[in-house]
């Protein structure tokens, strides 16, 4: 039980990863590699902020704007000097990586000690079921994870429910339609280049803030916890539409959230039954790639189906 609540948690928390990667991939028609840089920006800013005695609402919410200003740095670059998408997220990745170390001034911080939305977490489990474990269906399961798990389930609830109303207000519709048509947008007299600016601000934003809530979840922040990290919400995005298919703006998002979840329980349950943990970076590509083409295959597979036969 205790495996499954934290790989829920888990889950939860690179949700917030996914739909920052889906806002980029999605909307903007490319995978934005500043997100392995933003996620630990998110981290290191929040860490250090947790050490220097900041509440941590407001350390989570400076690691999650740190990202936002990466992600705007990127849109400038693209926008502004004409560099080229990928050479741009590359570029800010890189940079991030000495910037990141320069914010801890070492390669790791611990919190363990710290005061953070996993110890708050903890004491008002305890407030409310008076004991630091209770029994769920036989299985006992410690108040700090289920209060966690909570938190997480409120709090990703609440990004993706603002994120969907935003989306839906004339600003979001201008953010998608420059997505889709550029040219379109310059001719209605919109500004795309501070639209793209914006939109990848605000997808690193939701990156870096998943970040913070990393670090306090895992106990440390490190300067290499990004690594990988966009496979990870790129598996969580096309698993997220294998779910759900062609739907509505909400169902896409909550399917982003389910691809997390599920991402995560398939990791959990590979660890669970032996698979080495260097391995779990050549798992994740994997997963990835499978993730991509089996829908098309499938597809493919119906479309030959469906096809009359010849005499």
């Amino acid at each position: 039980m205790s495996l499954l609540i934290g790989a829920l948690s888990l889950g939860l928390i690179l949700s917030l990863l996914a739909l920052g990667v889906f806002m980029s991939f999605r909307v903007f028609g490319y995978a934005d590699l500043t997100a392995e840089g933003s996620l630990t920006l998110g981290g290191a800013v929040a860490a250090v902020l947790l050490v220097a005695g900041w509440q941590p609402v407001a350390a989570t919410l400076a690691g999650a704007l740190a990202g936002a200003l990466a992600g705007a740095f990127t849109g400038v670059l693209i926008t502004r000097f004409n560099v080229a998408r990928l050479l741009a997220g590359i570029l800010t990745m890189t940079s991030l990586y000495s910037i990141n170390l320069r914010i801890m001034a070492k390669s790791v911080i611990p919190l363990a000690n710290e005061r953070s939305l996993v110890s708050q977490s903890e004491h008002l489990g305890l407030r409310i079921f008076g004991a630091p474990a209770i029994s769920i269906a036989g299985w006992t399961v410690t108040v700090r994870d289920l209060g966690l798990l909570i938190l997480m389930v409120v709090f990703v609830a609440l990004v993706a429910a603002v994120l969907l109303v935003f989306l839906r207000t004339n600003l979001g519709a201008a953010l998608r339609a420059t997505g889709e048509n550029p040219q379109m947008m310059r001719a209605l007299g919109t500004d795309d280049r501070l639209m793209v600016t914006f939109g990848l601000a605000l997808s690193n934003g939701l990156v870096a803030l998943s970040g913070a809530l990393l670090a306090q979840y895992q106990g440390f922040a490190d300067v290499q916890m990004g690594i990988g990290m966009l496979a990870w919400g790129l598996a969580s995005v096309i698993i997220g539409e294998a779910l759900v298919g062609s739907a509505p703006m909400g169902f896409t998002l909550t399917g982003a959230v389910m691809g997390s979840l599920l991402f995560r329980l398939m990791v959990a349950l590979a660890l669970r039954w032996g698979l080495n943990p260097n391995d779990l970076k050549l798992i994740t590509a994997g997963i990835v790639l499978a993730a991509f083409l089996l829908p098309r295959a499938m597809e493919s597979f119906r479309s030959k189906k469906r096809m009359p036969a010849h005499a």
